[in-house]
């Protein structure tokens, strides 16, 4: 498989994935591409799917779990500029899909714009965060979106609307689609009381992340009005280890992945995990973390 001459300088082979991961486990992507504006990457992805090649978009990198033997395919990264640009107009925030998820949130706070603070210290990317609606304090950033923007198989791009999006708890329509770009619908606030909620609420989330450990992932989706940390700790799980791969003995809802830690410890560990919630509880856990 090659792609077009012109492509050459953008497209890298067997590219290191675990320093891009919050993880840092996994091989290589087959191929590898961080296009530089939307026309790069619409041809990237064009000929990609011709080839037959699978596709994955990789955003900030923390719910992501990559196999030691890699990715055998294109791994597109939006961090460019030009994908993660972030700009007001009026009461609408528009995000790349790479733009950081905090940022996002800095800025539309900035503006005197609310809706998206109680998101704050949420890791990820835009893009990652809409296709896996995430939330906090009962509110998900699905209740804010106007507008995605998502790119086709051919490389051509359409708009979708919050409707079309299918936003339900912790889940969308949009897996498998590439998110390029979303448009947030806000209110306006006051910039002081907007800054202190968003410091208050970083600082309560801090205080539930382990504070020494960089390696982290949140392996599990919090069930329906019943937080993940709550019924792992209700089964006695917490501190739970696989050779190299624990769950934090005090904030269990982190997965950590220690020196020597495998793609292969994670998902024993995580099944572990999975079966004796199920076996006590009934609740069938469902993963945050995409498997490469």
């Amino acid at each position: 498989m090659s792609f077009s001459e012109d492509l050459d300088h953008l497209i890298r082979t067997d590219e290191p994935l675990a320093p891009l991961v919050w993880l840092g486990i996994g091989g290589p992507a087959r191929f590898f591409a961080e296009p530089v504006d939307e026309a790069e990457l619409q041809r990237v992805y064009r000929e990609a799917t011709e080839a037959g090649l699978a596709i994955r978009i990789l955003g900030g990198g923390s719910n992501v779990l990559v196999r030691e033997s890699g990715f055998d395919g294109l791994v597109i990264s939006l961090a460019a500029a030009a994908t993660s640009e972030l700009k007001i107009q009026d009461n609408r925030l528009i995000a790349g899909a790479g733009a950081k998820l905090s940022h996002a949130v800095i800025k539309s706070v900035g503006a005197g714009l609310g809706g998206l603070e109680h998101l704050v210290g949420i890791p990820g990317s835009v893009g990652g965060a809409v296709v896996g609606n995430v939330s906090n304090g009962g509110r998900d950033i699905g209740s804010v979106v106007e507008t995605i923007t998502v790119i086709e198989s051919d490389g051509t791009t359409r708009e979708l609307n919050q409707h079309e999006a299918g936003f339900s708890h912790r889940k969308t329509a949009l897996n498998g689609l590439g998110v390029l770009k979303v448009t947030f619908a806000l209110e306006p606030r006051d910039v002081s009381a907007l800054t202190k909620r968003m410091q208050k609420l970083w600082i309560s989330r801090n205080a539930d992340r382990p504070s020494e450990q960089r390696r982290i992932a949140t392996p599990f989706v919090d069930p329906d009005g019943m937080p993940a940390n709550t019924l792992i700790q209700n089964c006695g799980l917490a501190g739970v280890r696989e050779g190299d791969v624990s769950l934090d003995a005090n904030h269990p809802q982190y997965l950590i992945a220690h020196t020597g830690a495998t793609s292969e410890q994670c998902l024993r560990l995580i099944e572990r995990v999975r079966e004796q919630v199920l076996l006590q509880t009934g609740i069938d856990l469902q993963l945050n973390l995409q498997i490469w």
